[in-house]
């Protein structure tokens, strides 16, 4: 079978057209601290219903959760149920990663999930969502022969893709594969001419470094990184080395990399681990951005988020959220969500 590059397929940016955003209903026997559930399901809830104001939302729901699922978005046109098994619920890295080709039709990635180099089992049912989505909705399906998670890659649609050497090369996801190997699969499924490799993801990131809590594309030729200015943090030293990497990088197109920071909030730590805080960790919908904000300490660094986000996308409504919902379980709004690129189909 041909390779989605030879078919003329590419990953379009996140702020592409979307049909819809697709997210996982929480599973509380999954979760790191279970007795959460409540403030969790609350926090998906604001969420999906903040979504469901910009474009549809398809909500993946286990069977036992069905009913009480349907009943909590009765009054939400916008919002479907769809029941698909699942372990956990970060839809972003064990769902499909959407492609389109030059006729407009669509095709979606089904990588290989292993929980993250394979620390949280079982991961048997999250390694089948892909598929399962792929199915339900009649799209047309690519099997790469890759450990890959969505939250690991940012496109910025013109041929650029941004990711971390931490995560990626890390020998718990695919350690007979050479970096070189790694970059030839991401160019033949996604249809991409360069990546640009940042060294580590943020302290505490139990995803072995994600790059959607270290930066994105706002527009092709621009990145948005979040920075920390104080030495004695364990982020400052990553941060500058990202920044360093981007100050000297230029894109697939050959063009210098035009670079917004963003300053990270006040450090926080849950159960002796360190929460990792992202504004980074944001979402494009139709027409807006959804953004996790964190309150308290961090009201400061809160507003000036929104006030970078404002100036950067002057044409979106910038949508906040409570971060602090769901992040001790370990990621934030990005990492629950997926886009499907709208299509001609």
């Amino acid at each position: 079978m041909n390779v989605p590059k030879q078919l003329h397929y590419y990953m379009p940016a996140e702020w592409t057209s979307h049909e819809r955003t697709l997210i996982s209903w929480p599973v509380q026997q999954s979760m790191c601290f279970p007795d959460d559930y409540q403030t969790v399901t609350k926090g998906y809830e604001q969420l999906i219903r903040a979504m469901a104001d910009f474009e549809p939302v398809t909500v993946l729901v286990n069977e036992e959760d069905i009913e009480n699922v349907k009943q909590l978005f009765s009054d939400v046109e916008a919002v479907d149920i769809v029941h698909i098994e699942h372990n956990d619920a970060w839809l972003r890295d064990n769902g499909p990663t959407f492609i389109v080709n030059d006729k407009g039709e669509r095709a979606g990635i089904n990588w290989i999930f292993n929980a993250w180099g394979e620390k949280y089992s079982p991961w048997d049912l999250d390694n089948k969502v892909a598929p399962a989505i792929l199915q339900h909705f009649n799209i047309k399906q690519f099997d790469a022969p890759i450990v890959m998670e969505g939250g690991s890659f940012h496109v910025d649609g013109e041929g650029t893709l941004l990711t971390t050497e931490e995560c990626l090369l890390n020998p718990n996801r695919n350690s007979d594969k050479s970096k070189e190997e790694i970059e030839q699969l991401l160019k033949d499924y996604l249809h991409i001419d360069k990546v640009i490799w940042l060294k580590q993801g943020l302290s505490g990131d139990e995803t072995d470094g994600h790059v959607d809590n270290v930066a994105c594309f706002a527009t092709p030729g621009k990145i948005l990184i979040q920075v920390c200015n104080d030495p004695e943090d364990e982020n400052y030293q990553i941060t500058q080395e990202n920044l360093e990497i981007l100050k000297n990088a230029t894109d697939a197109k050959g063009r210098k990399i035009d670079i917004i920071e963003i300053k990270q909030p006040p450090q926080q730590h849950h159960d002796g681990s360190r929460l990792t805080l992202s504004y980074l960790n944001f979402y494009f919908v139709n027409g807006g951005i959804i953004l996790p904000v964190f309150g308290g300490e961090a009201a400061v660094t809160d507003e000036e988020a929104i006030a970078v986000l404002k100036q950067t996308f002057p044409d979106k409504e910038i949508r906040t959220i409570d971060g602090m919902a769901v992040i001790k379980e370990g990621g934030n709004v990005h990492c629950t969500t997926q886009q499907m690129i709208a299509g001609n189909e």
